[in-house]
């Protein structure tokens, strides 16, 4: 056995091991990347359902004009707004890896 084989030999025993360690770990992350990816996925119809509920609610008309009811309603209003922007910027952060995974 010449020095080159002992030396290709010792390189694909060195390798192997880490190749083996690399591909362990690509699954483990890419697993963790699919269940976040579906979290969000729950998440975001979660929200889009509780838009569509405090729309409604706030649609109604009021018929007392307390400034405690007032203020419960802009309230309400308030968190509607916030719902609606936290699912845009999930949904907007959600088309960014979509469009990293096309390459543009």
């Amino acid at each position: 056995m010449t020095s080159l084989e002992i030396g290709l030999l010792a390189a694909v025993g060195c390798l192997l091991p880490m190749c083996i360690v690399s591909i362990y770990y690509n699954i483990k992350h890419g697993l963790l990347i699919l269940k976040t990816t579906d979290s969000i996925e729950q998440a975001l119809d979660l929200l889009d359902a509780r838009y569509t509920s405090i729309n409604k609610v706030l649609e109604i008309p009021l018929f007392y004009d307390s400034p405690q009811i007032r203020q419960v309603l802009d309230d309400i209003e308030g968190s509607r707004n916030a719902i609606l922007q936290v699912a845009n910027y999930m949904a907007h952060i959600e088309d960014d890896s979509h469009d990293v995974e096309l390459g543009e």
